[in-house]
């Protein structure tokens, strides 16, 4: 298969912050899967529900995937997620991430995504968020009745429109997008961009030069911030993605460095 010539490096951290009792956010990062769930605080069994989600894609785990695959273990993790309970409160979890496929014999990264939890892709020192967020700032930031930096500050922040269980559908959006030697993709919870900008996030990608370290440091940064929420962060570096289609302009003068591994980070060769 043609994913062959796709080499990654990782690292990730979670940590409970310095207001909530337990971590109820759970995360994979382990080739062709980074995914972050975020269990819904408020609810019951909200540890419970993201652990369920993220369970339905472990057995993917070292395997060559096609996007269908991807889908199927989303239905699975909603199915789990509702048989979970459907009361006052039923328990429910965000869920995004990137997960390598193969599509028309070249790599690509199928991006999901349902709540607030988010992926970015830097690139070239430009991050861009690709995820769009399920929420009811979101909303109001796409009629134009708020901008984006109203939306940081405003009272219903934390309100989703979209989850796994909590009475959703659970509809996600996904979006197909080439691997491109050089990139860094990061996946996380709220938890960290209640606390840190697009710029300050930019800044420690660009600022660490392993993914490890870049994980671990964004945790640290949105404790000092003020960890109001549980803190997930999965960082993933295309090494190199060797394809027929790439392209010499996209990639031309993009490196990254090969650091040598930190405890926590892994490589994989696909």
């Amino acid at each position: 298969m043609r994913l062959n010539g796709v080499e990654l490096a990782w690292g990730s951290a979670s940590d409970r912050g310095l207001r909530r009792p337990r971590n109820e956010d759970s995360h994979l990062a382990e080739a062709p899967l980074f995914l972050v769930a975020d269990g819904m605080g408020g609810h019951e069994a909200g540890a419970e529900a993201s652990a369920r989600a993220i369970a339905e894609f472990t057995g993917l785990v070292g395997t060559r995937l096609a996007p269908d695959a991807v889908q199927e273990a989303f239905a699975r993790a909603a199915r789990s997620v509702d048989e979970l309970g459907s009361g006052s409160f039923p328990p429910g979890t965000t869920l995004c991430g990137a997960v390598l496929c193969e599509q028309a014999g070249e790599p690509y990264w199928v991006i999901l995504n349902v709540g607030d939890s988010r992926t970015y892709r830097l690139f070239g020192g430009s991050l861009a968020q690709i995820s769009v967020d399920h929420s009811s700032v979101q909303q109001l930031i796409d009629s134009g009745s708020i901008s984006a930096a109203e939306a940081e500050r405003h009272p219903q922040r934390s309100v989703i429109t979209r989850a796994l269980g909590a009475g959703s559908t659970a509809t996600p959006d996904y979006w197909l997008l080439p691997v491109v030697t050089a990139e860094r993709l990061l996946v996380c919870s709220d938890g960290l961009t209640k606390e840190l900008g697009a710029d300050d996030i930019g800044r420690v990608l660009c600022d660490e030069p392993s993914p490890q370290g870049a994980a671990t440091r964004l945790v640290h940064e949105a404790l000092l911030r003020g960890g109001r929420d549980n803190i997930t962060v999965v960082v993933v570096d295309v090494i190199e993605a060797l394809t027929d289609e790439e392209s010499e302009d996209d990639t031309a003068g993009a490196t990254l460095p090969r650091p040598a591994e930190q405890e926590g980070e892994a490589h994989g060769r696909l």
